[in-house]
């Protein structure tokens, strides 16, 4: 009973009332207003901006979970190797990993100041700022996000390393199988289950970015780096339209849940295989 009730509570209460919301005229101080049946979602679809910010969050969403896996495996694999500075290398790792999302953003928002940040310092010469730029900013976002999350990635794909047959291995190196050829005969088919289960988390939580926009760029320049998270806050807690926010929030699930069908059915498929 008490897991029923956490759930209806903590779940069914929040969908019950965005649902109820996006079917009527609702503001943040007046709920439920007036039923105005699918008009939210059809000035949701119609907002070149609403449809923009979908692309750009999915877009977004994919480089950095391709990436972050990329590095990831790689070194993973670097580290299963490593005899010597494998534990300190693995202790660095999780810094990023328990550093607060807020602080992370601080970080990275004076790596990239172009008054006196890291970035301007290494490169004196070069007139670089990023989070101003627009085709820069969301990028730059981007990099913050990988540094944070691709240690997930690694403990992750690590610990299905360590599960591994050393004989195995051993007996493939005997054969003959080295460097590229080692991984992709033995270790990759022994993670790839691993590696797949991980891409799909790292996808999820790139697809709900929010405190690094909110502290590197707050959206912009512009448009530039305004993703759907974010515009559901602005909509919602600065024009206090909880329909319209509601609307997007519903259409937002939809789209999440077609670009994660892929991965899932992709990581069930390796897992099985």
């Amino acid at each position: 009973m008490p897991t029923i009730l956490s759930i209806v509570v903590l779940g069914g209460y929040p969908l019950v009332f965005i649902l109820a919301a996006a079917f009527t005229d609702s503001t943040l101080g007046r709920p439920f207003q007036e039923w105005v049946g699918t008009a939210n979602f059809e000035s949701v679809l119609a907002d070149g901006d609403v449809v923009a910010s979908f692309v750009r969050t999915v877009l977004y969403a994919l480089g950095v979970a391709i990436t972050s896996v990329v590095l990831g495996v790689a070194v993973a694999v670097a580290l299963e190797r490593a005899t010597r500075s494998g534990a300190v290398v693995r202790t660095l790792l999780l810094l990023p990993l328990i550093t607060p999302p807020v602080v992370v953003g601080t970080l990275w928002k004076l790596v990239f100041n172009p008054g006196g940040g890291l970035l301007a310092t290494l490169l004196p010469d070069v007139s670089l700022a990023p989070l101003s730029t627009t085709a820069w900013a969301l990028p730059a976002i981007g990099l913050a996000d990988v540094w944070q999350w691709t240690p997930l990635i690694v403990i992750l794909v690590y610990a299905a390393l360590l599960t591994q047959d050393a004989g195995v291995s051993e007996a493939a190196a005997l054969d003959g199988a080295h460097g590229p050829r080692l991984f992709r005969h033995i270790t990759w088919p022994a993670i790839a289950g691993t590696v797949a289960a991980a891409f799909f988390i790292r996808l999820v939580i790139a697809l709900k970015v929010f405190d690094l926009v909110f502290v590197m760029t707050s959206g912009g320049p512009g448009q530039a780096s305004t993703t759907t998270t974010y515009l559901i806050q602005q909509v919602a807690l600065k024009e206090f339209d909880i329909g319209r926010a509601s609307a997007i929030t519903i259409v937002f699930a939809v789209v999440v849940t077609i670009v994660t069908l892929g991965a899932a059915a992709y990581a069930r498929k390796a897992r099985h295989d």
